[in-house]
C-alpha cells in the first residue's frame, strides 16, 4: 500500500522586473543571488527550499497567531523571471505552482508584466498573496529590520501613514478593475474571496514574517488535499532549466511534484521532437535555503529525493530536452511505454505543424509555447506551426509561403528567443515581420498593432486608386457656361455622391463625355465636392451643346473592380448618398451589362 503524506507547497514569486521577487528571496535566505544576475534582473529560474524550522524562525511569535499547527515541512520557492511569469512550469497541462505571491512595488503599482502575471494566474486558477514592495521608500519612513508590519507601522508618522493608505487604495481599485476583490491583509475577512495584501520591504525584511505566516497558514488551510502525494509513487517533475555543467555534461533542473526520485531510476523526459529515456548517473539536491541555479555550497549527492523539491539531474542524452517538459521516473518497461506516450501527446498537443495558413510562433520552453498559442488562439489568430527554439532561415521560408496567400499572417512571433543571424538576413531581404519580446501580451499587441497599421495602409492605397460613385447636374441657364470646349467648363450641383478630378463621366444612356480636370469651388480649386455642393467643373473631351448640354445629369464611370473594393474592402467608406449614386448608375449602366443589375 502507498504511503500518503503532505508534502511542502510550491509557492511561485512573481511580477515585474525589478519590483523586488529576487530581493524578498534573498531576505528570506539571507543571500544576494539579485546583486549577481546581470543587471539585477533575474536571468533563469530559481527554486530555493525553505525548512519549516527558518520560517518559524523569521516569523517569530506571529506563527502562534495561526489557529493549529503548521504540519507543514518546509515551503519550495520557485522565483521566475519577470519574462517567464511561470509559463514553463506546467504540471499535467495545470500550474505547478500551489501559490503564487504577486510582488508590486507600492510606488510603481501596475506595470506590464503585474498584468501578465495576474492574467496567468487567473488563467491557470492560482490562488495568491500580493506581497506590496518598497514601503521603506516611502518619505520618513522608519525601518527597523525584519519587523513585522503591524509593529513597524504604528512607528511611523501620520503623514507617512497616510501615504500609504493612499497607495494601497490605488493597488486596491487596480485589482478591482481586474476583477478582484483585494484588502490589506489584517482586514480580509475572508481570504478564499479577497486577495490580501502584505505592505513590506524586501530589502529590509518589513512585513516578511506576516508574508511568511500566510503563505504557510493559507496553504496548510486550503491546499491540503492538493499537498497530499504518493510518497513510495514514481516521481513526476517538470524542468525547469537545461544546463551545461562542468564535469556532468548536460543537466537537468527539475522541480519534483510527486512522488520519489532514486538515484537507480529511470526517466523519461520531454526531446524536441521524442521522447528521451534515460537512466539517473546522480541526484544532486541544494542545501536548504541555498539557490538551485547559483548555490553558495556545494550540491549534496543524494540516494533520493520525495516532493515537492528542486533537484538537478545528471544522466546521458540530456541534450536536446526541453525547458518546460515533464519528467516521469519509470521503473518497469509498461511504465516506460505509458510515460512515453503521455510526454509525446503533451509535446504534440503544443508543438504543432498545421500546414494551414497562420503565423509561426517560437518559444523557448514548451509551457511559453502553450502560453503564447493558447492566448492567439482566444483571439482567433489561426497557427501554421508553433515549436520551441530559435527563430531560424525556414521558419522565415514558411513565413514568407504564407504571406504569399495572407500577407498579415506571413510573420514569426518569438517569445523569449532570438533571431539567428542567417534569418535576420533572409527576413530583411524578403520584408519577413519578426515580432520578438518577452511579455506576451506585449508581444501580440505589437503583432496587432502592425496588422492594423498595414490595413490602415492599403486601405490608404485602395482609397487612392479606386474611383466612388457621383452624380452631377450641369445648371439649365447658361451663364453657368463659363466655356464651351477644351476644356468645357461649367457650374453644376452634386445630387448624390462624390466627384474628385479624374475621374471619367457617362451621359444617362452611358455614352462616355469626358474626364473631370479640375474642380473649383468658388475661388479655391479643391480635390473632392459632395452631395449639394455647387461647383465649377473643367471636363476635358467634352463640347457644351455637341457633347453635353445645361441641364444634363451626367455619371461618374464607374468599373466592376470599382464596385467589387466598394462592396468588399471600403464598405465602411460609403455612405448614404454614395450608395444612392451607385444605385443610380448601375441603373444607367445595367442596360449594356447584366452585371450591374444586381449592384
Amino acid at each position: 500500500m502507498l504511503m500518503r503524506r503532505i508534502r511542502q507547497p510550491i509557492i511561485a514569486v512573481l511580477g515585474h522586473v525589478d519590483h523586488g521577487k529576487t530581493t524578498l528571496l534573498d531576505r528570506i535566505r539571507r543571500t544576494n543571488v539579485a546583486g549577481k544576475e546581470a543587471g539585477g534582473i533575474t536571468q533563469h529560474i530559481g527554486a530555493t527550499e525553505v525548512p519549516i524550522d527558518v520560517v518559524k524562525e523569521l516569523a517569530g511569535p506571529l506563527i502562534k497567531l495561526w489557529k493549529g499547527e503548521i504540519k507543514l515541512q518546509g515551503l519550495l520557492f520557485i522565483d521566475t523571471p519577470g519574462h517567464e511569469a511561470f509559463t514553463s512550469l506546467r504540471a499535467r497541462g495545470g500550474s505547478l505552482a500551489d501559490l503564487a505571491v504577486l510582488v508590486v512595488d507600492i510606488n510603481e503599482g501596475f506595470q506590464p508584466q503585474t498584468i501578465e502575471s495576474i492574467d496567468i494566474l487567473r488563467r491557470n486558477r492560482t490562488p495568491f498573496i500580493v506581497a506590496a514592495n518598497k514601503i521603506d521608500r516611502i518619505k520618513g519612513w522608519v525601518i527597523e529590520e525584519d519587523e513585522p508590519f503591524l509593529v513597524n507601522i504604528k512607528k511611523q508618522d501620520q503623514r507617512a501613514q497616510n501615504e500609504l493608505e493612499t497607495k494601497l487604495w490605488e493597488l486596491i481599485g487596480k485589482f478591482y478593475e481586474m476583477g478582484f476583490q483585494a484588502n490589506r491583509f489584517d482586514r480580509v475577512q475572508d481570504f478564499t474571496r479577497e486577495l490580501a495584501i502584505v505592505p513590506i520591504s524586501a530589502k529590509y525584511g518589513i512585513g516578511v514574517p506576516e508574508l511568511l505566516v500566510l503563505i504557510a497558514g493559507l496553504s496548510q488551510k486550503y491546499l491540503e488535499q492538493k499537498l497530499k502525494i504518493e510518497v513510495e509513487g514514481p516521481a513526476r517533475g517538470t524542468i525547469l532549466e537545461v544546463r551545461e555543467e562542468l564535469g556532468l555534461g548536460t543537466t537537468i533542473d527539475v522541480i519534483i511534484y510527486d512522488g520519489t526520485l532514486r538515484k537507480d531510476d529511470t526517466i523519461v523526459v520531454g526531446g524536441k521532437d521524442r521522447a528521451i529515456v534515460t537512466k539517473i548517473r546522480a541526484l544532486l539536491k541544494p542545501k536548504p535555503l541555498d539557490e538551485i541555479r547559483d548555490p553558495r555550497f556545494r550540491f549534496d549527492q543524494v540516494d533520493e529525493v520525495t516532493a515537492a523539491a528542486g533537484i538537478k539531474i545528471a544522466a546521458p542524452g540530456l541534450d536536446e530536452a526541453l525547458a518546460g517538459s515533464p519528467v516521469i521516473a519509470a521503473r518497469s518497461e509498461d511504465e516506460i511505454e505509458r510515460a512515453r506516450e503521455e510526454i509525446l501527446g503533451q509535446i504534440k498537443s503544443v508543438v504543432v505543424d498545421t500546414g494551414r495558413v497562420g503565423v509561426i510562433v517560437k518559444a523557448d520552453t514548451i509551457g511559453g509555447l502553450e502560453a503564447i498559442s493558447k492566448e492567439l488562439q482566444e483571439k482567433e489568430i489561426p497557427i501554421r506551426k508553433a515549436d520551441v527554439g530559435n527563430i531560424s532561415k525556414t521558419d522565415v521560408m514558411e513565413a514568407l509561403s504564407v504571406r504569399e496567400e495572407e500577407p498579415k499572417y506571413g510573420v514569426i512571433l518569438g517569445f523569449n528567443v532570438r533571431v539567428n543571424e542567417d534569418a535576420k538576413e533572409v527576413a530583411k531581404a524578403k520584408g519577413v515581420p519578426i515580432f520578438t519580446g518577452n511579455i506576451i501580451y506585449k508581444l501580440i499587441e505589437d503583432y496587432e498593432a502592425w496588422v492594423k497599421a498595414e490595413e490602415e495602409k492599403k486601405k490608404r492605397e485602395l482609397l487612392k486608386n479606386v474611383t466612388f460613385p457621383g452624380v452631377i447636374k450641369l445648371y439649365p441657364d447658361e451663364r453657368y457656361v463659363f466655356r464651351r470646349s477644351k476644356p468645357a467648363i461649367v457650374g453644376v450641383e452634386v445630387l448624390e455622391g462624390r466627384i474628385r478630378p479624374g475621374v471619367a463621366l457617362i451621359k444617362e444612356n452611358g455614352e462616355k463625355v469626358g474626364v473631370i480636370k479640375s474642380i473649383k469651388n468658388k475661388n479655391d480649386f479643391v480635390q473632392e465636392a459632395r452631395r449639394g455642393d455647387a461647383v465649377a467643373v473643367a471636363i476635358e473631351g467634352a463640347m457644351v451643346g455637341r457633347h453635353i448640354h445645361p441641364g444634363d445629369v451626367l455619371y461618374v464611370d464607374l468599373s466592376r473592380n470599382d464596385v467589387v473594393t466598394l462592396a468588399k474592402r471600403l464598405r465602411d467608406e460609403l455612405d448614404e448618398t454614395d450608395i444612392r449614386a451607385l444605385k443610380m448608375t448601375a441603373k444607367v449602366k445595367a442596360r449594356k451589362d447584366p452585371f450591374w443589375k444586381a449592384v
